[in-house]
């Protein structure tokens, strides 16, 4: 599994969304027990939040909850949302210029009973298919944010073995703002993709 480096990743916000379906993201943690060791996907789902984007979290400058946001290319920005679900993004511009990808769905490849264990399911389908589910199966937490995602560590990009099959394009999904953008792609005929049925032809 070749690690990806930071000069194959795009410049844009929406070229690095599309970039990445097809892509692998890989977690590996201590063999500490049931929750320990390496679990990886093929990520098929993922959003654009560019620069000025108002539904993005850098919209209103930098903070320091946002930081990671404003690293070069291939940092995670990890947050919490709606109190419960952590969920994991990839810095997408140059440094100082906040924008991010949202990774929102993974074909499970390795690991799939440490996934299990973390989500408490034995339903392959629904072990990454979105955000929150994502991270949980992948164990990612906020210790995590502002990792560099193209270096050796917990958490790393990796090209795909091959191709990925059609890719798709729609507006995003669970927005208030500029809900019309079509800014999420995702793979085509994937059943790991989320979101209603609709946005997954």
């Amino acid at each position: 599994m070749r690690r990806l480096t930071r000069a194959e990743l795009p410049i844009g916000t929406s070229a690095l969304a599309r970039f990445l379906i097809g892509k692998l993201l890989v977690s590996e943690y201590p063999e500490d027990g049931i929750t320990g060791g390496r679990t990886s996907g093929r990520i098929v789902e993922t959003e654009a939040y560019p620069p000025g984007d108002a539904a993005g979290h850098a919209f209103r400058g930098p903070t320091p909850r946002h930081q990671a946001l404003y690293l070069e290319r291939g940092h995670a920005y990890v947050y919490l949302a709606y109190g419960t679900s952590l969920m994991c993004n990839v810095s997408s511009e140059a440094a100082g210029v906040g924008a991010g990808v949202l990774l929102r769905a993974l074909e499970p490849l390795e690991g799939i009973e440490l996934m299990e264990a973390r989500r408490g399911t034995t339903k392959r389908l629904d072990l990454a298919r979105g955000p929150g589910r994502l991270a949980a199966a992948l164990a990612i937490d906020r210790s995590l944010n502002g990792i560099d995602l193209c270096a050796p560590g917990r958490l790393w990009l990796a090209a795909g073995a091959g191709k990925p099959g059609p890719i798709g394009r729609s507006p995003r999904i669970g927005i208030t703002r500029e809900v019309d953008r079509p800014w999420r792609f995702y793979e085509r005929g994937s059943p790991f993709v989320s979101g209603p049925a609709r946005l997954r032809v």
